[in-house]
């Protein structure tokens, strides 16, 4: 579950949905959507509040990769919200890949965390989404296989 709480607007909408893959059940799927689009925003955010920072050069890489995972995440997001017809191998490369880029990004903020409280926040985004992402990877490599 990812640390904001606020009401699950996605969740009505996806538990009248077949699960994906006959196997990622609609609460996963919708915690998953709500993560990534979660960790999009906090990344732009983080960025923003890094380019603003004096040091901002210094970190260059880390806002490279909040963006980057800012990305990722917003393309993941949608495509999970539609996905009761996609592909299940194509899934889970997306969310294999976001989870890989969260982590990434995850692991960069937490070298700033101390200093900067946005890469704070970011990073625990980021690891929310990734924990997200790979339950789903996980559910969908095992219908694949089962399949």
């Amino acid at each position: 579950m990812h640390p904001r709480a606020r009401p699950a607007l996605f969740h009505p909408v996806v538990s009248h949905r077949p699960a994906l893959a006959g196997a990622v059940t609609s609460d996963a799927l919708a915690d998953c959507v709500e993560a990534c689009f979660d960790c999009a925003q906090t990344c732009i955010s983080c960025a923003e509040a890094s380019l603003d920072e004096e040091g901002a050069s210094a970190l260059g890489h880390c806002i490279q990769l909040t963006l980057d995972c800012a990305n990722a995440c917003a393309a993941t997001g949608p495509a999970l919200s539609r996905s009761a017809h996609a592909s299940p191998a194509l899934i889970r490369h997306l969310v294999e890949t976001c989870a890989e880029l969260c982590r990434a990004c995850a692991d960069e903020c937490d070298r700033h965390a101390d200093e900067y409280q946005q890469c704070h926040v970011a990073a625990e985004a980021c690891r929310a989404c990734e924990q997200s992402c790979e339950k789903v990877a996980v559910a969908v490599a095992g219908a694949v296989a089962s399949a």
